[in-house]
């Protein structure tokens, strides 16, 4: 990719930074990827980006904010236009180099209903299986902004999972290669133990499929972990 996603990036987040969005939600997707260059040794993990989508979450019931503020408006001058995506109406932020979306939690037996962010301008779509990247959050520093990022083992944990709920075989792969790469700068940095202290918070469930897509990533240590918390059958 050319380097206009990046300097775009970099724009979004200074925009919602100025705005007083930043600190109420976390990036995710691909390009938190990206930024756990910040969280790993300098020059010891060096991500690129392959997607257009940048995604932020917002936990359910979004926290408060000190005063509303109107997204597709402060985006436009970036040249982001709003478009909707899907029957229900899911709200993107589009520009040619970048999509900006907003994902919330799904509630109990969930829905495909857009959920309205009354105080960011914008809906959201509620996804499954985003409440583990909001538990042990980390921050980065982006020159002097703070930027919330998942925990890289719920990261890497959570590629995992959705990549069994994928489709296309294309997604599932780059969900499967996201997860090794991120678990992998884990391990070289001494955080192993993060991975099996996530995985003793998720339900069974969870695990007995997080270790299916683990066999096909050739992830024998998240498999063994698996079996060990019983979130696979010996």
């Amino acid at each position: 990719m050319a380097a206009t996603p990046y300097k775009l990036c970099d724009a979004i987040l200074r925009r919602l930074d100025a705005v007083g969005v930043l600190p109420h939600v976390m990036l995710i997707g691909s390009w938190a990827v990206y930024f756990y260059r910040h969280y790993f040794k300098p020059g010891s993990y060096q991500p690129s980006i392959r997607t257009r989508d940048m995604d932020f979450l917002v936990a359910w019931p979004p926290p408060r904010m000190a005063q509303s503020v109107d997204l597709p408006r402060e985006m436009a001058d970036l040249d982001f236009v709003t478009g909707y995506r899907g029957e229900e109406g899911y709200m993107i932020l589009q520009h040619p180099d970048l999509l900006l979306e907003f994902l919330v939690p799904e509630r109990g037996r969930g829905g495909n209903k857009a959920v309205p962010l009354p105080q960011l301008g914008v809906n959201a779509q509620p996804l499954r299986y985003l409440d583990m990247l909001l538990e042990n959050a980390i921050t980065v520093r982006y020159e002097y902004l703070s930027l919330r990022l998942p925990h890289p083992a719920r990261f890497g944990l959570h590629k995992l999972l959705v990549a069994g709920r994928r489709r296309v075989a294309a997604k599932a792969d780059k969900d499967r290669n996201e997860a090794r790469k991120v678990l992998a700068a884990l391990d070289t940095a001494g955080e192993w133990s993060t991975v099996p202290a996530c995985l003793q918070r998720l339900p069974a469930k969870w695990r007995t499929a997080i270790a299916k897509q683990a066999t096909l990533a050739d992830l024998d240590r998240i498999v063994a972990l698996c079996k060990s918390t019983g979130g696979l059958s010996p």
